[in-house]
This record gives C-alpha cells, sequence and structure tokens, in this order.
C-alpha cells in the first residue's frame, strides 16, 4: 500500500520590512519598505486561484485580485500592474492605504483558518515595481468621443473618475481648489504613510490617459457648476469635493491658542511641509505635550505627526474602547510602537488656558460603555456613558481635535438647483451618482461623509459607467 502524497504546504503570509520605531518616529519617511521580488513572489504563490474568488466581490474598483497575483507568482510584475489598471488607476495609493482587511482580503478562503493573501502588498510591489523600471504607460485609447466632462475635486474618487472617462474616450479636465492634485491624499495623510511622489505619479498617469487637471480652480468661487455646463461648453460634471469642513467638540475653551482642528494641522504638515520649517516658509505649532482627540485614521496620523515634530508625549484622547476605535488595527499598532500614549474611555469636557490664553490643561472624563443600542443605521453599538465624579486633567500645550469632518459648503452656496441632504451631502439618485441636476454626477466624501479612499474610488468608477451611457445617450 503506497502512503498518500503529502499536501505542499502554503509559506507563512510574508511580514513586511519597515523601519525601525525609534528611528522611524523622528523622521517622515516611509514607515513600510514594501516588498521587494523574492518576497511578493514567495506572498503570491499562496494564492489559492479560487475559480469563484470572493476577495474581487469585495473589492470596490472589482480588481481581478487573482489575475495579478498569478502574474506576480510568475515572475511577470510589468503585467500585474497593467493587469490591476485595467479598473484601477491609482494603485499604489491603494496598496498603502486601502483597508485591505476590511474589503478583499476579509473575503479570502485562507483566512478562515490562517492568514488571508496580502492582496494590497502584492499590489503596491506591482504598481512600485511597474513605476522603478520607468515602464509607466499608457493602454492603447480608443478614439475620442468629443464629449467633455468636468470633474471638480482631484480626490481619490475625482481621480478615478476622470481616469476611467480618459479610458473610454472623453475629454476630462479636473479643478482642484488647491496647489496640488490629490485632495485628501496630499493634504490629509502624512508623508511616512503615502509619500506626495507616490501621489504625484499617480496624477501623472492620468495625464499620460489625456486628464487635463487645473489647479487653483475653486468651482463655486471662480465660476460655478451651472456656469461650466453652459457657458465653459462641458456634456456633463463630477462633483467630488469631499468633506472637508472640520467637526469641533463643542467645549469650553476650543478659542484657545494652541488648539487645531486635524484639518488644518496635517494640512500644514503635509501640504504645506511645514515639518521641513524653515525650508518651508509655512511654521507650525513646536509641542511638547499634544493630545488628539478622536480614534479614527485622522487621529492616528495626527498624533504620529506631532510625535516626529518634536512633541514628548502624545496622547490620543477617545471616548470609547480600542476595539471600537474606527481606526485600522495597523495604524494603531505603529502609533502605539511609535510611543503614543492611549487614553481609551476618556472625553473631553473643557479645555483650560493660561493667562496669555494658550492651552494649557484638558479636563476630561471616564466613560463606561453602555448597554448595546441599535443606532440609525441598524448596527448595534455600545455607547460611552460618563462616570460621574471621574474627572481628571491633561497637561497639554497643543489640542488636536480629529473627530470628523462635515460636507464643504461652497457647491451647496452655489447650485441651487440640486438637491442636497439635511446635513449639506449632495443627494444623490442612485448609486452610479446621479443627481436632482442633469448631468450632474457626485461621489465620494461629499455624498456619503466620511468614508475610504477605496469607497471613493469605487463611486467613481461606477458614476464613469454612469456619465458614460449619459454621452453615448445623449449623442
Amino acid at each position: 500500500m503506497t502512503d498518500k502524497p503529502k499536501k505542499k504546504e502554503r509559506p507563512p503570509r510574508q511580514a513586511m520590512p519597515e523601519q525601525d520605531p525609534k528611528v522611524r518616529a523622528k523622521n517622515f519617511d516611509e514607515v513600510p519598505y514594501g516588498y521587494d521580488e523574492k518576497l511578493a513572489t514567495l506572498e503570491a504563490s499562496r494564492c489559492l486561484q479560487c475559480k469563484k474568488p470572493k476577495c474581487v466581490e469585495g473589492c470596490p474598483v472589482e480588481v481581478d485580485i487573482p489575475a495579478f497575483i498569478r502574474l506576480i507568482a510568475e515572475g511577470d510584475y510589468i503585467g500585474a500592474a497593467r493587469k490591476i489598471k485595467e479598473t484601477n488607476s491609482l494603485p499604489a495609493i491603494c496598496g498603502r492605504v486601502c483597508p485591505q482587511e476590511e474589503q478583499c482580503e476579509i473575503q479570502c478562503v485562507l483566512g478562515k483558518k490562517g492568514d488571508p493573501v496580502a492582496i494590497g502588498r502584492l499590489e503596491r510591489f506591482a504598481a512600485d515595481y511597474e513605476r522603478n523600471q520607468g515602464k509607466v504607460e499608457a493602454p492603447p485609447l480608443p478614439a475620442q468621443t468629443g464629449k467633455k466632462v468636468a470633474v471638480v475635486g482631484s480626490g481619490p474618487s475625482g481621480l478615478t473618475v476622470a481616469g476611467e472617462l480618459a479610458k473610454m474616450g472623453h475629454d476630462v479636465t479636473i479643478f482642484e481648489a488647491f496647489h496640488k492634485a490629490g485632495g485628501v491624499l496630499v493634504y490629509g495623510i502624512p508623508e511616512f504613510r503615502l509619500p506626495k511622489a507616490i501621489v504625484q505619479a499617480e496624477v501623472d498617469y492620468l495625464k499620460q490617459l489625456g486628464v487635463k487637471v487645473e489647479l487653483n480652480a475653486i468651482i463655486g468661487r471662480i465660476m460655478t457648476i451651472e456656469e461650466l455646463l453652459s457657458d465653459e461648453g462641458y456634456d456633463a460634471c463630477y462633483v467630488a469635493t469631499g468633506a472637508g469642513t472640520p467637526k469641533f467638540l463643542g467645549i469650553p475653551g476650543e478659542n484657545l491658542g494652541g488648539v487645531y482642528s486635524a484639518n488644518e494641522y496635517l494640512t500644514r504638515s503635509n501640504l504645506m511641509k511645514a515639518y521641513r520649517f524653515p525650508e518651508s516658509d509655512t511654521p507650525i505649532i513646536k509641542s511638547k505635550n499634544a493630545a488628539v482627540v478622536g480614534g479614527g485614521n485622522v487621529a492616528m496620523d495626527s498624533a504620529r505627526t506631532a510625535l516626529r515634530l518634536g512633541a514628548d508625549n502624545v496622547y490620543i484622547v477617545y471616548r470609547r474602547s480600542r476595539e471600537e476605535a474606527p481606526a485600522r488595527a495597523e495604524e494603531v499598532h505603529h502609533a502605539e510602537e511609535e510611543g503614543v500614549q492611549f487614553k481609551f474611555l476618556s472625553n473631553p469636557i473643557e479645555l483650560l488656558g493660561d493667562d496669555a490664553g494658550r492651552v494649557c490643561g484638558m479636563k476630561c472624563i471616564q466613560m463606561e460603555l453602555g448597554e448595546p443600542q441599535e443606532d440609525s443605521k441598524g448596527r448595534m453599538r455600545r455607547y460611552p456613558i460618563p462616570i460621574d465624579g471621574s474627572d481628571f486633567v491633561i497637561d497639554v500645550d497643543t489640542v488636536i481635535v480629529a473627530v470628523g469632518s462635515n460636507a464643504n459648503p461652497l457647491i451647496s452656496q452655489t447650485t441651487p438647483d440640486m438637491e442636497f441632504n439635511q446635513w449639506g451631502y449632495i443627494a444623490t439618485q442612485d448609486d452610479a451618482g446621479a443627481t436632482s441636476k442633469n448631468g450632474v454626477y457626485a461621489g465620494g466624501d461629499i455624498v456619503t461623509g466620511e468614508a475610504t479612499v477605496i469607497s471613493a474610488m469605487g463611486a467613481g468608477r461606477q458614476a464613469a459607467m454612469a456619465i458614460d451611457a449619459y454621452l453615448k445617450a445623449g449623442a
């Protein structure tokens, strides 16, 4: 009787090399180094190449994940990058900031009994390899349709819709309010998590597709949506202006010096390069003790930035527990490794000031989680409840409020014939982003409120197909 052949064991999930925490906490260089060819090929070999891949169902932009991973396993790294770009024009960005653990990787069959394939790390590898080899090139493009589309905003949703429409043969122009394209990718996400050269390279790829980018162009000021359509000759418009108006806590002392919204703090550091002051002419506060209020990715980015700008102590103050924190587990882990101190189940109730009108303390109260209750979206959640008599004070000289953002009001103020919801977000008629105004579509955070980069990209891809159909129907 012959023995059955032993089942070939698959290698374990490959860790991504990264900077030592003590070193990286003092610089703005990217934290993970990424896979090299050997690690990427080994990780790609773990993929089961499922006949009905659930991972693709979990991807908002429907990347053919098994196909690009197979190409990496075969050593065709350029082919892998181009396979991804069939549906995703921003793979180097997605490979870095997309929450793969909640999207494609959570669907991976290997994850049922072990670790899923590191899809995001492989995506990053393929995109970086293509760029580093100087092999980025536009795919063959169809004949021009003669139709013009205006895209308002150059964040992930705007960049995606622009790239998809350009590949369909339309004449696309992006209007960006800032002096750099990229939206939240350049003003919100720090250099150590997403290098700005990477964003610029992805924008340059869109330009290779024929997309034009107008900078310092504030739609709602230099012209309205209606003027784009009626006076400038655009046949359709996609609005992707994001949710860039900061929320505050509504507690005493928020007007003290040294209190920032995360939007301002990160924009100064990321877009305006304040961390290079005085080489860059935008100053930023030098903190000794900084507190960041919030538990999301923006809070982690703010805390890790404050640490790199020289603060001795950086605190995350969050009213729920670690399990409820919306930040990616990887970001919380990196912040802890670097020395950020977490004060979970704590809520600020007052900011204290000195005689010069600057913040010197944060008065907090401890919280406990109540019984689960259903929220407005049907989710069961445990809401934090204050514990009487548990007040305490943290000595701080800087407070960064990272509790979310509201819709940018500029479009709603200047587009009276378009429907908005009670919170100022654009109301859309379907998942493809059609608005109440003919020829105008919208997607990303200006429709959903704050969400992920990849969900905004998914909205852009769906809208591109709808806009293409709209333009063809009116041809």
